[in-house]
C-alpha cells in the first residue's frame, strides 16, 4: 500500500508513524483562496499530475482510491489517465470540489451518508459508511451506565471548540443542582482546558477534562449521552457505538455540511440538533437533562443510532477495491 499526500508535515508525520509507505506531490487547494493562491494552485496542477503519474507507474497499484481534499484531484485524475481502476470515498453529506469533479471519472463512489448520492452520477455510488477503528466498534457492544450515575461526554473538537465549551459550562452552571448528579467527560481542544477544568471544580461537578483523549473507545463506552459537533468521523463513531447525541454543527463548515450531516441522524430519531446562533445555555441544559434522565428515551435514541451506524464500512470498501482489482 502506498499513500500519496502533500508535503505538509502533519500528513507526512502521521502516515510515517502508521508504518505505511508515503510519497508526496506538490498540490494546493482552490476553494476560498485569493487571486495569488489560486494562480499558484493552477500553475502547480500540471506538475502535480506528472508527479502522480510517475508514482503510479512506479508503484503499479491494482486500484487507486481518493478520500477527498485537494491532493485527491491530481492523483485520481492521473490514475484515470493511466487507465487504472479508481474509486473515491465521500465522508460528508455535501461533497467537496475535488470529489464532485472526480465523480464523473471514477469507477465507484463510496458514500458515508445517503444524502450525498444526488451529487454523483447514477449507478456509481455505494453506501459503505465511514470506516472507524476496531476498538470503537467493540465499544459499541458495551452498555452505558444504565441505572447508575449518568455520564455526559462533551466533544468540543478542534473547529470552533471555544463556543461549545463556553455554552456547555454556562449550561451546567445554570442547572447546577441537577448536574451535580451527572459525571462529565469533556474534550476541550487545545485552548480551553484550564478554563473548563476550573469551572467544573468551582461547581463541584464530577469531571474528567483534557484537550484531547487518546482512548476514545473507552469514553464512548462510558457515555450515556454525547454533546458534539457534527463532523463526519465523529458521527460515524457515535453511530457505531450507538449513543444518543445532541449536535451543535460548526456554523462555518464548507457548504454548511455539518448541519446536513447531522440531519440524517435527527431524521432517524437518534439525535437532536441545534443551530449554534439559536441555542442558549438554558435551552441546552434543559435538553440534556430531559434526555439523560429518561431511560426510555435514552434506550430509544440509542437503538435508532445503532441502526444508522455502519460498523463494517472498512470491509465494504475493501470488497469494492478487490472487485475493481479483479476486473
Amino acid at each position: 500500500m502506498l499513500f500519496l499526500g502533500t508535503r505538509r508535515r502533519l500528513d507526512r508525520d502521521f502516515l510515517a508513524r502508521s508504518g505505511f509507505s508515503v510519497k508526496t506531490i506538490h498540490s494546493y487547494g482552490f476553494k476560498g483562496k485569493n487571486l495569488w493562491e489560486l494562480t499558484k494552485a493552477l500553475l502547480v496542477l500540471p506538475f502535480a499530475l506528472l508527479e502522480s503519474c510517475y508514482h503510479i507507474v512506479r508503484f503499479n497499484p491494482d486500484v487507486v482510491m481518493g478520500v477527498g481534499g485537494y491532493v485527491t484531484g491530481p492523483v485520481v485524475a492521473a490514475a484515470w489517465m493511466l487507465r487504472r481502476p479508481t474509486l473515491i470515498h465521500e465522508q460528508n453529506s455535501v461533497p467537496g470540489l475535488a470529489n464532485r469533479k472526480l465523480g464523473r471519472l471514477v469507477d465507484r463512489i463510496c458514500l458515508s451518508l445517503p444524502q450525498s448520492e444526488k451529487y454523483f452520477p447514477a449507478g456509481k455510488t455505494v453506501l459503505t459508511g465511514n470506516p472507524v477503528r476496531r476498538k470503537i466498534i467493540e465499544a459499541g457492544r458495551k452498555r452505558s451506565g444504565g441505572a447508575g450515575r449518568r455520564t455526559l461526554l462533551i466533544l468540543g473538537g478542534s473547529q470552533g471548540a471555544h463556543a461549545v465549551n463556553e455554552m456547555v459550562v454556562e449550561a451546567l452552571r445554570g442547572g447546577i443542582e441537577a448536574f451535580s448528579l451527572i459525571r462529565v467527560i469533556h474534550q476541550t481542544g487545545r485552548d480551553d482546558e484550564q478554563m473548563v477544568k476550573e469551572a467544573y471544580e468551582k461547581l463541584g461537578i464530577d469531571h474528567q477534562v483534557a484537550p484531547f483523549f487518546t482512548d476514545m473507545a473507552e469514553l464512548y463506552g462510558q457515555a450515556d449521552l454525547i454533546v458534539s459537533r457534527a463532523g463526519a468521523t465523529t458521527l460515524a463513531e457515535i453511530g457505531v457505538v450507538g449513543r444518543p447525541a445532541v449536535l451543535i454543527p460548526y456554523p462555518y463548515a464548507a457548504d454548511n455540511h455539518q448541519e446536513k450531516n447531522g440531519a440524517w441522524y435527527v431524521e432517524g430519531g437518534a439525535a437532536l440538533m441545534f443551530v449554534q446562533s439559536d441555542l442558549t445555555p438554558q435551552r441546552l441544559a434543559e435538553e440534556i437533562l430531559q434526555i439523560i434522565n429518561d431511560q426510555n428515551r435514552l434506550d430509544a435514541m440509542s437503538e435508532a443510532m445503532k441502526k444508522l451506524g455502519i460498523g463494517n464500512a472498512a470491509e465494504r470498501i475493501v470488497d469494492l477495491c478487490q472487485e475493481l482489482a479483479r476486473k
